[in-house]
């Protein structure tokens, strides 16, 4: 099919030129880790690629594991070399590598020596980053020992990996903990999809372009849908899942963070709290979904054996070794409520998954039907805006055009489209790379603040409450389907379907 091209003025950067940042330390607390190897890493090693790093920057793996630097650089060069596939520089990867230390430290162990990681450290006078790429409930406990140890200076700054607590009382203690050693200007709450390039230009789009921003609003926007849907199981996380499932995995965060970026007003400014205040008018203005509405906005799932592009996969229940006694939602659709002005009664369709069909996350903007359809039966579909985040990243949007050839007028609904593989042939930054930069430059504002996390648990614990007390049916749907019936059901009701992502 063919398509139309629309050129949307993004303002993104080109990816030839990077802003510069100040020299740094940086010290990354789990450095062998799965996050350090899949993500932090690569990420540090691509910005030295473009030039971004500064030459005397250090950056620190620490972990309790006894090994030497060249041991630790060994296995970083093999995840940066994995992560960098055509892209590899053998020579490059060389100057990078003379920038990268271990420490082993238990960070966790009151009489843990310090010193050897204090030594590598350079001055007070530039940013030291500490990146905690470890369990939550470590994060106080490692706090307190960077303060024990004097390495908790004014230019210090701590990076906190999502989930924070697993309800509202244990993310205020992480709060609290972490907020009695660093001022909250010096936390960095990280949520990577606020990195990724499309999310970024969410507001571009919206706040860039006179185009949009008169529009969005309930005076031309039907409903709002939110999904990342995922066709991986629990991939070695069992243990954590369970505890979690994906209300608090996925809504309490991704999703409502995409929620907060679609819905909220535009910021005076895109730097530090100027767009973190915006979200948390968002998230006080959701509705709090009780008892009585549960059954009716919800929907709970958890997988069944089926099969993912033609392999069979097996249940949630055999991934746990044969628990099928557990609850644990393996989906969630909810019906959200943003109650203020520019929203009200627009609903925002948020759903997430395991095991589902495919690997996607889209927002999809519908708006409303023009008033008075003066083509007929012919009148086509309303417009609609799909901004895809994965895999595909890009922008769509659907308008109505004739069909050419005589015999009549035909409306067909065809994309304006954006697609950033086929407008930007140069490689542009994974999300790691973007908020790592961003933490270096002191920028906020795609962090998330205490008062943002703690009112987005507020929510979501209000929603685990009634549950509990509704005794929130668990459906269940076969493995490489779309979630139960029941997700459909929830906005069949109001006349209304799922994005399938096709056309």
């Amino acid at each position: 099919m063919s398509r139309l091209v629309l050129f949307f003025k993004l303002g993104v950067v080109s990816m030839a030129k990077f802003i510069p940042v100040d020299p740094f330390d940086i010290v990354i607390f789990g450095g062998t880790g799965d996050l350090s190897r899949r993500k932090l890493l690569p990420a540090l090693y691509h910005r030295w690629m473009d030039d971004q790093i500064p030459e005397s920057s250090v950056i620190i793996g620490t972990a309790r594991t006894q090994m030497s630097t060249e041991a630790y650089r060994e296995i970083a060069r093999d995840a940066c070399e994995t992560a960098s596939g055509d892209a590899w520089d053998a020579e490059l990867w060389e100057t990078f590598a003379v920038r990268l230390h271990y420490v082993s430290i238990d960070a966790t162990d009151v009489e843990a020596d310090w010193d050897a990681l204090t030594s590598l450290l350079t001055d007070d006078a530039r940013p030291c980053i500490y990146y905690l790429a470890t369990a939550p409930r470590l994060y106080v406990q490692i706090c307190n020992a960077l303060g024990e140890a004097g390495l908790a200076s004014t230019t210090s700054r701590v990076v906190l990996e999502k989930p924070i607590g697993r309800d509202l009382t244990s993310a205020q203690e992480i709060n609290d903990g972490v907020g009695a050693i660093f001022a909250e200007e010096q936390i960095f709450r990280i949520d990577h999809y606020l990195g990724k390039e499309t999310v970024q230009n969410l507001m571009v789009l919206r706040f860039g372009n006179i185009l949009f921003e008169p529009l969005w609003s309930r005076n031309y926007i039907d409903h709002v849908q939110i999904t990342v849907s995922e066709d991986l199981g629990l991939e070695g996380r069992a243990d954590y899942y369970d505890r979690s499932g994906a209300l608090r995995d996925m809504v309490q965060n991704h999703l409502l963070q995409l929620l907060c970026l679609t819905a909220m007003e535009p910021p005076n400014d895109i730097e530090d709290d100027d767009v973190r205040i915006e979200k948390i008018k968002v998230l006080n203005a959701l509705s709090p979904i009780t008892k009585e509405d549960a059954e009716s906005v919800t929907v709970r799932g958890q997988y069944r054996a089926g099969a993912i592009d033609g392999a069979p996969v097996k249940s949630y229940f055999d991934e746990l070794s044969g628990d099928d006694e557990s609850e644990t939602e393996t989906f969630v659709a909810i019906k959200a409520s943003v109650n203020n002005w520019r929203w009200a009664g627009v609903p925002f369709y948020i759903r997430t998954g395991k095991r589902m069909a495919r690997r996607h996350s889209d927002i999809v903007v519908q708006f409303k039907s023009a008033p008075h359809a003066i083509f007929g039966e012919t009148r086509g579909e309303a417009n609609r805006l799909v901004i895809r985040l994965q895999p595909d990243e890009g922008m769509r949007l659907f308008v109505q055009i004739k069909e050419p050839g005589p015999g009549g007028l035909r409306i067909k609904s065809l994309p304006l489209n954006l697609s950033y593989a086929e407008s930007f042939t140069l490689r542009y930054p994974d999300a790691y790379e973007r908020l790592l930069m961003d933490i270096v430059r002191g920028n906020l504002a795609l962090f998330m603040r205490r008062e943002e996390v703690e009112a987005a648990w507020r929510w979501v614990d209000a929603l685990i409450e009634a549950w509990r007390e509704s005794g929130s049916e668990l459906h269940h749907y076969v493995a490489g389907t779309d979630g139960p019936p029941e997700s459909a059901t929830l906005l069949g009701r109001d006349d209304r379907k799922w994005w399938s992502g096709e056309a």
